[in-house]
């Protein structure tokens, strides 16, 4: 096994995901198989509890760990499907060696960061390397483990990892082991002068702990001159070609064309001594890709009700799956943002309105209302993606309202999908009070509720989580399902869950028959999955209670998401009849 590690210096936010996952596509191009890890620092078991607003969204996986967000750019990147293991934080590491302790595994010896939890980090790297990998519906041990270590070189939390990956590399031996590190070179001055300081620095820190690095990262806003190459080469002990530049492109999947034009393959071959069985690396359908991302001329507007569009990590993956449906309706992203909130008409007299944030005033909230409206308006899609808390749920009810009954093209997905079904409960069938337990125990008429095996004291990994089969009806109400032909008129489907809460099983009868069909369910038909209205009735107003956007890949846009991107650019009638 050849293990590649990428650790960061100076700040964080660098780009270190995108810059490993380009390494990996480069690597998947040359005829290698690859694997990943990401090693968070952090003592959370995983990132199930984590605030969107403090660390983006929370990627599940398809046997349902609850992992960082970077894991979703390995996985879009390679192609391939991880575990709960690919993803190593202090927290997990911590809790195995404790657990071990507290049977007795040691035979009474004092149990310490060094030797213990250093060998627990690098035998989890290893059994985790040896694991294989999915790729394209084969399974088979990778070639390369790629290893991201979050944070910055200096932090306290990462020093533990930082000797285990010192202790590795004589572990495996020098020929299986190859550190990079991604640095700031900033610009400064009004001659735009590139500063090589901060790199000096950062790997000055990582050789006084043991590790040198074998190529750097430079990110920088503009391309790296090779006089700057040549100095931090002097002062880094790295040969100057082996300064790579990644500088800011029109878009991430210009990374790994970036890498390659480099010849960052063959740095990797020569220094681990790997035969490429393809050289040089056949990159075409991803360049083809890359590039027409740049070049498209029709603009589809979507807009986007969230509640958390302040910190738009918080929707990563939604955001990706838009961007692969777009490339293949062949139209320009726009990509709108609209505040859920803001749709709720604002009124001061109402107790139930959140208060006036500082220096806000009513004038300002109706401005917001209006501009929200007016984006929502004129979007030619909206989708209403998943989130947990009754903050700005009656404005996602309200777009799922609008878009219903002006025929504007809809996707719900999870909690998007549950507002759906909660606004046809009260608007169409009249039922007084309509909602979710999440919002009001004691509401009239639930009918969105707690799943009975959830556990509701511990938070954490407990939802209904993971990959999870869908059976799809081919036909609804009398019609051909549009779910069933988006899917490839695959009866079983399989995506990934991450809810609490799930359609009341004593509405659904009489929700079917007021005409919103169940087109999706669970195996046991007793958990809905897929909801649509007809095609008579609507032109694309689909949700489903599963997040399609993990799954969704560059090449390979997901059903859900496709078929938004269809009915706004209007080619989905020609999909169907296809």
């Amino acid at each position: 096994m050849k293990y590649i590690v990428v650790s960061g210096g100076v700040v964080s936010g660098l780009g270190k995901g995108i810059t490993i996952s380009s390494i990996g596509r480069l690597l998947l191009s040359s005829g290698l198989t690859v694997t990943s890890i990401k090693i968070d620092p952090y003592l959370n078991v995983d990132a199930g509890t984590m605030s969107p607003f403090e660390h983006g969204e929370v990627f599940t996986l398809h046997d349902g760990g609850e992992a960082d967000l970077d894991l979703g750019n390995y996985e879009r990147f390679l192609g391939v499907r991880l575990g709960k293991d690919n993803n190593i934080t202090t927290g997990k590491v911590y809790r195995k060696v404790i657990a071990r302790e507290r049977r007795g595994d040691y035979l009474g010896k004092t149990v310490q960061v060094v030797p213990h939890i250093t060998n627990e980090i690098q035998e989890w790297i290893e059994r985790v390397a040896h694991e294989p990998v999915q790729e394209e519906g084969e399974s088979k041990v990778a070639d390369v483990c790629l290893i991201e270590l979050g944070g910055t070189v200096g932090d306290i939390e990462s020093m533990v990892f930082l000797e285990a990956l010192r202790q590795f590399q004589f572990r495996v031996g020098d020929e299986n082991f190859m550190l990079m590190f991604v640095s700031l070179v900033p610009v400064l001055g009004s001659v735009g002068e590139q500063k090589t300081k901060p790199t000096q620095h950062g790997v000055k820190e990582l050789r006084s702990l043991g590790l040198s690095p074998k190529v750097i990262f430079c990110r920088c806003s503009t391309p790296v001159e090779p006089s700057t190459c040549a100095k931090i080469s002097s002062f880094c002990h790295v040969p100057a070609d082996h300064c790579i530049s990644v500088h800011d492109v029109d878009n991430i999947y210009h990374v790994p064309l970036l890498l390659m034009e480099q010849n960052l393959h063959n740095m990797i071959a020569t220094a681990l001594k790997i035969d490429l069985p393809i050289n040089p690396p056949n990159i075409a359908d991803w360049r083809k890709f890359a590039v027409s991302i740049d070049q498209f001329t029709v603009t589809c507007k979507i807009a986007l009700i969230g509640k958390y569009s302040t910190f738009q990590d918080s929707y990563l993956s939604v955001i990706k799956a838009l961007k692969h449906a777009s490339v293949a309706v062949e139209r320009d992203l726009d990509l709108m943002w609209v505040e859920a909130s803001d749709l709720i008409v604002p009124d001061e007299n109402d107790p139930t309105q959140p208060p006036l944030e500082e220096g806000e005033t009513w004038e300002h909230r109706k401005a917001k209302h209006k501009e929200a409206w007016d984006m929502l308006k004129s979007a030619d899609g909206v989708i209403v993606p998943g989130g947990f808390g009754v903050r700005g749920v009656e404005g996602k009810i309200a777009a799922a309202e609008y878009c219903r009954k002006e025929k504007k093209p809809y996707l719900g997905v999870c909690l998007g999908f549950q507002v759906m079904v909660m606004e046809y409960a009260r608007n169409v069938l009249g039922m007084s009070g309509a909602n979710s337990t999440e919002f009001d125990e004691n509401c009239e008429n639930p009918v969105v509720v707690f799943m009975p095996e959830i556990d509701k004291d511990n938070l954490g990994g407990t939802m209904r989580l993971g990959a999870r089969d869908t059976l799809i009806t081919p036909h609804a109400n009398g019609e051909l399902s549009t779910s069933f032909h988006l899917y490839g008129k695959k009866e079983v489907v399989s995506e990934r869950h991450r809810h609490r809460y799930e359609v009341n099983p004593e509405k659904i009868d009489e929700i079917s028959k007021a005409g919103l069909s169940f087109v999706g369910k669970d195996e046991t038909s007793t958990r809905m999955e897929i909801a649509e209205l007809p095609r008579s009735v609507h032109p694309f107003y689909v949700g489903c209670q599963y997040h399609p956007e993990f799954q969704s890949r560059p090449l390979k846009a997901s059903p859900p998401f496709h078929g938004l991107l269809m009915a706004a650019a209007g080619q989905l009638n020609e999909f169907l009849e296809k």
